[in-house]
């Protein structure tokens, strides 16, 4: 069955917002135009200054997203709420529609998934990239397929950035809605000495498996569990790594205490800045201490202990 291509048209001062809301809609499949910076940013990526005619012939006014939605859904409904979040935040913005195959946006977006460093020791490299450069980097070699989290996001962004210092040979690490496993997997590539992921969603759950050989990792040091958090997750950990979404966030708070252990942090992402009170209000009442607070692009991420 085909699926739908949404094509967002927006102001290209606000197509980062308008990115940032469309994950609302479904946190994978989707990709951004933003050329903006397109010189720069080819330069700095692969160190030529040579640009194919066609993109240097964009519009750098305006900045496109592309929502791909799966065939058992509606589009309708992704393209009223799209609009109508847009309309609140007042960005101006013209919507259109279009079917596509399903390879077409499993190929169209790898064109703008690059290596990307991350923090100061990791190098998150897609599977299809052969050409790099690592330095002393540890690699990450990562195959999303549909599951959320490839590194590009603030969200998974920030993260990473928080969970590097932390982690020790002793680590262990837990990942609540692990997505394509890309915080677990990068814990132990940074040291750490197991890792668990758990996700309700079964492709999720497959990919972070996938991902988790692919860079060296399987059970017992890396194991994922498909379901939910307090019905399949035993024991305590060092780390508890969350890169979801508030409300999310927000329940776990009540159960955390059963998975940590002493002196555990606590990292919760995915927060969009206008639920960070809500959420510094459950940290509040189950007896949570922010320790550091980061912030990129209108998403907020948190260190916290008990």
């Amino acid at each position: 069955m085909d699926w739908t291509e949404i094509i967002i048209t927006v102001e290209a001062d606000d197509v980062d917002k308008a990115g940032d809301i469309a994950q609302m809609v479904v946190p994978y499949g989707i990709y951004i135009e933003d050329y903006r910076t397109l010189e720069t940013e080819t330069w700095e990526i692969a160190h030529v200054d040579l640009i194919d005619e066609t993109l240097l012939g964009k519009d750098r006014s305006k900045g496109l997203v592309h929502v791909y939605i799966s065939p058992e859904e509606i589009p309708a409904e992704a393209v009223a709420f799209l609009s109508e979040r847009y309309t609140a935040e007042h960005i101006k913005h013209n919507i259109k529609t279009k079917l596509c195959k399903n390879e077409d946006w499993e190929n169209n977006w790898k064109a703008y998934f690059k290596p990307m460093p991350i923090g100061k020791r990791l190098l998150i490299r897609p599977v299809w990239e052969d050409v790099f450069e690592a330095g002393e980097r540890v690699v990450f070699n990562i195959e999303p397929g549909l599951a959320f989290g490839n590194g590009g996001h603030e969200t998974t962004r920030l993260s990473l950035e928080a969970l590097e210092p932390y982690i020790t040979p002793e680590s262990t690490v837990l990942d609540i809605g692990c997505g394509s496993g890309i915080l677990s997997v990068a814990a132990l590539l940074l040291g750490a000495k197991s890792a668990v992921g758990v996700d309700i969603d079964k492709l999720a759950v497959k990919t972070a498996r996938e991902n988790g050989i692919l860079n060296g990792y399987s059970e017992p040091q890396y194991t994922v569990l498909n379901g939910n958090l307090v019905e399949k997750v035993s024991g305590k950990y060092d780390i508890v790594v969350s890169n979801i979404v508030a409300d999310i966030i927000i329940l776990f708070c009540a159960d955390a205490a059963k998975f940590m252990n002493h002196g555990g942090v606590f990292i919760a992402s995915g927060i969009i800045d206008l639920r960070e009170q809500d959420v510094l209000d459950a940290f509040d009442k189950y007896g949570f201490n922010v320790i550091k607070r980061h912030e990129s692009g209108g998403w907020v991420c948190f260190e916290s202990m008990l």
